[in-house]
């Protein structure tokens, strides 16, 4: 018996070291991630300045983080904002400056329209349609109003009539609908993903 419980006090060992270095490894990870997107800080100054929306420059870093870690040159997946097409944007300076125009007027459409500015988040990544939706369904984005709005309009809109769905694993999604998306349907988590990364990028630098 005495033996037995040495072998199970082994693999607990065992299992809570491997799960150290696995946290362990994913926090380097993300300070690594933290460390390349904050090197576009001073192009995203200049941008958020001439936008009039200083105050959002961590939010704008968060953006950065969460399309592309810093990682592509279309930093802000803004090709689609400003050419209707994905791949377009050939420069980081060009997509830095196109998102925090959009993001801006996004922000400055939900504050108009009496909505908190997660709605202006998520519309960033749905469309600025999206603002009038919230405004009709009581001003304040959440999961289920951008899941609603995925599945009804957006995803339809874009072709997908029959509400397909993908898996898609984020803790948010997993908790959430046990992990999916639906095709087309952007992203219905992305402020409460923006919303995480601004928290990361607040611990790791």
């Amino acid at each position: 018996m005495n033996k037995m419980k040495k072998i199970i006090v082994k693999i607990i060992g065992i299992f809570f070291i491997a799960i150290l270095i696995f946290v362990g490894f994913l926090g380097f990870q993300v300070h690594q991630n933290v460390q390349r997107v904050k090197a576009y800080e001073k192009i995203v100054d200049a941008e958020v300045a001439k936008n009039q929306i200083p105050q959002y420059k961590n939010l704008v870093l968060a953006i950065i983080y969460t399309e592309s870690k810093g990682k592509s040159v279309d930093l802000m997946q803004s090709s689609e904002s400003a050419y209707g097409s994905q791949a377009v944007i050939n420069t980081q300076e060009e997509s830095i400056s196109q998102g925090v125009k959009f993001l801006a007027e996004a922000l400055q459409k939900a504050q108009a329209a009496n909505c908190d500015e997660w709605t202006g988040v998520q519309a960033y990544n749905f469309g600025l349609d999206y603002i009038e939706f919230v405004k009709e369904r009581g001003g304040e984005n959440t999961v289920e109003l951008a899941e609603e709005y995925s599945r009804e309009v957006l995803s339809p809109l874009l072709g997908n009539e029959e509400k397909t769905k993908y898996r898609y694993y984020r803790l948010q999604s997993f908790f959430y609908n046990g992990g999916y998306l639906y095709q087309n349907g952007g992203n219905m988590f992305y402020a409460d993903l923006v919303r995480m990364n601004q928290t990361l990028i607040r611990w790791f630098s």
